[in-house]
């Protein structure tokens, strides 16, 4: 006779209980700390700040109109890194109440092409976050293993759990942009990957991880400036690779699979902002001012102090 295990202890009849029942029984204490089962769960969305563009929900985008310079600013680089400071700090106090609060997550999306900025944004924003409530991870060619299941595995497997912020360097998106601009699967294939990446975002919305996607928009001549500052600056050169140039001659198909790619999956649960990001310093501002509102939006909070702590006192 195989021995009784926890899962198997009998009910309230005598009668052994099948493992399904007992996790069953649990399933209050799921609900009071699942956000994806609880009807107040509703998205947070707050507006951009000004200089983002955003894609709108079912309607057709044109990135060729977007000045990847953005708008004129009056107020210039320096005022810009001094209000970066300050979002910078907003988003180190709320990254600590999210972690606190240990009940939802929120997963920051950053694509561009080569050279975009995608590393130098983390790098900037999240100077100073706690590490261990933020996550970072960086996509490149799948392995053979993550080959072997479906196209979103390797990237559901690394979303943000709760209490956690993670950032994605490049996204479930390669697989509608390199994928289709290298023909590496049949258009057949790539092309009904929009709707399952739609429904991927509002599965995790649902869950309680707020989607935050944003597209770092360049110039052709700011990526030409950027590659020949890698060759010249001895201190980039192991950041050149000569395979960017191929890549830079498959320019405007990369640019036709950005616009696809923004306008089929931009939802009223994970819309796309457009950073225009030719001026670091103004990219950098955008996007920790976005942030950092989103958070403040969602407003996480300190959980409850233990009660009787006004009776305790530490001895010497």
């Amino acid at each position: 006779m195989s021995k009784k295990t926890k899962s198997d202890k009998p009910d309230h009849d005598g009668h052994p209980r099948p493992s399904s029942a007992s996790w069953a029984a649990e399933a209050g204490g799921f609900a009071a700390t699942s956000p994806g089962s609880l009807a107040a769960h509703t998205l947070v969305r707050p507006a951009p700040c000004p200089g983002i563009v955003v894609s709108r929900p079912g309607e057709p985008f044109d990135l060729a109109a977007v000045d990847p310079d953005g708008p004129p600013d009056s107020n210039g680089k320096a005022a810009a890194e001094t209000a970066l400071a300050v979002e910078r700090a907003r988003l180190v106090g709320l990254q600590e109440r999210l972690y606190a609060e240990h009940r939802r997550s929120l997963l920051v999306v950053l694509q561009a092409i080569d050279t975009g900025g995608k590393d130098g944004t983390i790098r900037h924003v999240f100077e100073g976050v706690n590490p261990q409530g933020c996550q970072v991870w960086s996509f490149k060619t799948p392995s053979q293993e993550e080959l072997d299941h479906d196209f979103l595995w390797r990237y559901h497997h690394h979303v943000p759990a709760r209490g956690m912020i993670g950032v994605f360097n490049r996204s479930h998106y390669e697989d509608v942009l390199i994928v289709r601009v290298k023909g590496l699967v049949p258009e057949a294939v790539w092309r009904q990957r929009y709707g399952l990446i739609n429904d991927f975002e509002r599965l995790l919305t649902l869950s309680g991880t707020t989607v935050l996607k944003f597209f770092l928009h360049i110039s052709r001549d700011e990526q030409k400036k950027r590659l020949e500052s890698r060759l010249t600056d001895p201190n980039k050169r192991w950041k050149f690779d000569p395979a960017d140039l191929v890549e830079r001659r498959a320019w405007d198909t990369y640019q036709a699979a950005f616009q696809d790619a923004l306008t089929c999956c931009s939802t009223e649960a994970a819309p796309w902002y457009i950073v225009p990001a030719n001026r670091k310093w103004f990219r950098n501002l955008l996007v920790a001012r976005t942030i950092a509102d989103t958070l403040e939006a969602m407003n996480p909070r300190f959980p409850a102090a233990p009660e009787g702590l006004d009776d305790i006192r530490v001895p010497d």
